[in-house]
């Protein structure tokens, strides 16, 4: 493999609109896990109930669930003929399937387990005793968790965010059935090296799968100094 190859495959919208777009979807999908999985790893972890065990179900679900069959799920629910994407459509205008927010529903489905189980259990084990301590000294719920609980668990959102990250950066089977692997409008870095190696573009596959290895590399590390 040539040097020059190598600069046209860095080079290439091959290479650059995967890249830009990959970074567009995880900007927003980390910022939904931050809010959405923190709160949710807070409520799951208080007493059990009918109504949480029906949600633990839902966020545990991408864990066990072959990835291509929860996205055909999905499909049918957020489709344009599906419960959710047809209400979505008639108020908005805006097709879910297929499009950019259909990449970002896929991508954060499959970090959120991630980001909640930790976060869960970090205050099951580490920030139980000071939320009582909390309310015991007159604060509010909302007062406990800004002020006691995420402080306390910070280590555990950012291992957890990190790890939801990796994973939704990666994540092929939901994406494919979400986002389409519309080339030039939904195809992630983990698609784009599937249709390079499809089309025979090796060296294209390559270079993505070294970027992706580098951000990996990167959240291992990151992972490590926070044990």
């Amino acid at each position: 493999m040539n040097t020059l190859a190598w600069l046209d495959g860095i080079s290439g919208p091959g290479i650059v609109f995967p890249l830009i777009f990959t970074a567009k979807v995880a900007s927003v999908t980390c910022v939904l896990h931050l809010a959405i999985g923190i709160i949710l790893g807070y409520y799951l972890s208080n007493k059990k109930s009918r109504v949480r065990d029906l949600i633990d179900i839902f966020v545990t679900l991408p864990l066990v669930f072959p990835p291509i069959a929860l996205g055909f799920m999905l499909l049918l629910i957020l489709g344009k003929g599906g419960p959710i994407g047809r209400v979505v459509y008639d108020i908005l205008g805006v097709q879910i399937i297929f499009s950019f927010w259909g990449v970002v529903i896929a991508s954060f489905i499959a970090g959120l387990p991630l980001i909640v189980k930790p976060v869960q259990s970090a205050i099951q084990s580490t920030a139980g005793s000071l939320v009582e301590a909390s309310y015991v000294l007159g604060k509010s719920e909302w007062q406990t968790f800004f002020y006691v609980v995420i402080p306390s668990i910070k280590k555990s959102i950012l291992g957890g965010l990190s790890l939801a990250f990796g994973r939704s950066i990666g994540e092929v089977g939901l994406t494919l059935m979400l986002g389409g692997n519309i080339v030039g409008k939904t195809n992630t870095l983990s698609l784009e090296i599937y249709n390079s190696v499809f089309t025979g573009e090796f060296h294209r596959a390559l270079i993505l799968t070294l970027i992706l290895g580098s951000v990996s590399t990167i959240i291992f590390i990151i992972l490590k100094k926070l044990n």
